[in-house]
Order: structure tokens, then C-alpha cells, then sequence
């Protein structure tokens, strides 16, 4: 099974802190996490979103890979997923965990950007091989 969700173009996606309570239950780790949830253009959400739900049924972990902004390839581990269909194309949510130190995560708060309704920011999604 393909286990994996890869941005195949566009920049690194833009990850913003969770402000809402339950993605915290996703987050069952002996580790200090960071759930964050990025939003992502695709043509596809609805059956990346399947691919997800199916791995899950399997108990199989789901992972975004991605390239950092040094172009290194990432990945992280996807803890929730929802598409919508819109005019412009799909689009999907991924909720994601980073593992992190307390003095990452207190940074991360620090630099909160709040200016993330720019269309700009949207990444194609594409499912690796």
C-alpha cells in the first residue's frame, strides 16, 4: 500500500498551530508533539482523503512528504484529513505531527504568521510511486 501524500510542486507548504481542541487527541506520544495543519490544493482530495482513511482502517500510518524550504525531503506523520471541492479545484487539510522540544515549540507560538489567506501559499499534491 502507498502510505505516503507527496507535494510534487509548488513551495513548501505553510504549516500553521492548531487552535482547536481536538486534533490534541491525535497526538498520543511518549514525545512532545506539534499538531499542525497545512492547507494544500490537489485534484484529487477526495481520493487522498480515501487512501488516508484507508490506511487507517489497516493501522498503517499515513505520512506527507515534502521538500524543506533547503529543499531537503521531509515528511511527517498525517494524524487527520478533510477535502472540500471548490470552484477552483479541491482542496484538502492535513493535520500533522512534529516532534519538537519545548524550546521549538515556545519559538513556533513566537513566530505564529496570522496571514495565511493567501491563494499564493496553495501547493499541488500528487501521490508518490
Amino acid at each position: 500500500m502507498d502510505n505516503k501524500i507527496t507535494i510534487i510542486e509548488g513551495p513548501t507548504p505553510t504549516f500553521e498551530l492548531v487552535n482547536e481542541v481536538w486534533p490534541f487527541g491525535l497526538n498520543e506520544s511518549p514525545d512532545q508533539c506539534e499538531i499542525v495543519k497545512t492547507t494544500l490544493r490537489t485534484a484529487n482530495g477526495a481520493a487522498l482523503v480515501e487512501r488516508c482513511h484507508k490506511a487507517w482502517r489497516q493501522s498503517i500510518p499515513m505520512r506527507l512528504e515534502f521538500r524543506s524550504e533547503e529543499g531537503i525531503k521531509q515528511e511527517a506523520p498525517i494524524m487527520a484529513a478533510r477535502y472540500m471541492t471548490t470552484s477552483e479545484g479541491d482542496v484538502i487539510w492535513l493535520w500533522v505531527r512534529f516532534e519538537t522540544d519545548a524550546t521549538e515549540m515556545a519559538l513556533a507560538i513566537e513566530e505564529e504568521d496570522t496571514d495565511d489567506d493567501d491563494d499564493d501559499d496553495w501547493d499541488i499534491l500528487g501521490s508518490s510511486s
